[in-house]
C-alpha cells in the first residue's frame, strides 16, 4: 500500500523529512509504521492527523534529549525510594485511535510495561497504561510540539508534557486540568518539587557547556534545595 504524504507547513531545508496528511486512517498509519522501505524515525497518528519524519537524528537534538533524560535519573538518584523507568522515543499506540513516538517517556510508580518475548516492539494500551510524563524536544518541530503533538498527548490523557525549544533555551512545561486539556504549570507534577525554571535555567547554560556540565550544575542546585 502507498501512501501520499504532504510536506508539513513552512518546510525549511532542516524539516524537509517532515511529512504530514489529514484525512489519514488508522490503516494508513500502519501501513506507514510497518513500511519496510521507509525509514520512519518518529510517527505520530490522532483524529485523522498523521506525521512522520524520516529524517536522522541531529547533534543538538541528541544532545538536548540525552540532556533532559539526565534529568530523570537525577531526580531519581535523590528519591531513591521512587519507581521510576524511561523509555524515550519508544513507539505508543492506543489501537485503532491514536499513536506516538515521543521523545522523552517516563513512568512513576508501580504497573511499569516490561517487554514480553513474541509481544509487538511497542508500548500498547491493550496491554499496559500510559506513561506519566513525556516530552518532545523542539529542534526543528517546536509549532508541531506545541500543537498538534500537544493536543494528542492530552487526548491521551498523559498528566504531564515537557516542550524544550531548542533554538530559544527554553521549557514549557504543561499539566492536565480536570477539563482534559493541559495548563502551564511552573513545577513538574510527576517529579514532585523538581522547579521547571531551575530546568530552564540549565537548559540555558547548554549554550556554552556540554551537557554533562550543565546537569552536574543542576545536581548541585537541586541538592541545596531546602
Amino acid at each position: 500500500m502507498t501512501i501520499s504524504l504532504e510536506r508539513s507547513r513552512n518546510t525549511s531545508p532542516a524539516q524537509a523529512l517532515d511529512l504530514q496528511r489529514h484525512g489519514a486512517t488508522w490503516q494508513d498509519y500502519v501501513a506507514l509504521r510497518d513500511d519496510t522501505d521507509l525509514d520512519c524515525q518518529k510517527i505520530s497518528f490522532n483524529d485523522g492527523w498523521l506525521w512522520a519524519n524520516m529524517g536522522k537524528e541531529g547533534p543538538n537534538h541528541a544532545a538536548f534529549s540525552d540532556f533532559m533524560t539526565a534529568i530523570f535519573f537525577l531526580w531519581a538518584m535523590l528519591h531513591p525510594e521512587e519507581v521510576l523507568q524511561s523509555y524515550g522515543r519508544c513507539l505508543i499506540e492506543k489501537p485503532d485511535v491514536q499513536a506516538c513516538a515521543p521523545d522523552l517517556v517516563l513512568y512513576r510508580g508501580d504497573d511499569i510495561p516490561r517487554w514480553q518475548p513474541g509481544e509487538p516492539r511497542r508500548i500498547s494500551t491493550t496491554r499496559h497504561r500510559l506513561p506519566d510524563l513525556v516530552g518532545e524536544i523542539g529542534d526543528t518541530t517546536l509549532s508541531l510540539d506545541l500543537d498538534e503533538q500537544k493536543q494528542l498527548y492530552a487526548s491521551l490523557g498523559i498528566s504531564e508534557y515537557w516542550v524544550i525549544d531548542v533554538k530559544g533555551r527554553r521549557l514549557f512545561g504543561f499539566g492536565l486540568a480536570e477539563r482534559g486539556s493541559y495548563e502551564v504549570i511552573e513545577e513538574s507534577r510527576v517529579l514532585a518539587g523538581l522547579p521547571l525554571g531551575l530546568v530552564e535555567q540549565a537548559i540555558e547554560r547548554l549554550e556554552t557547556e556540554t551537557n554533562t556540565a550543565a546537569a552536574n550544575w543542576l545536581m548541585q542546585q537541586l541538592q541545596e534545595q531546602p
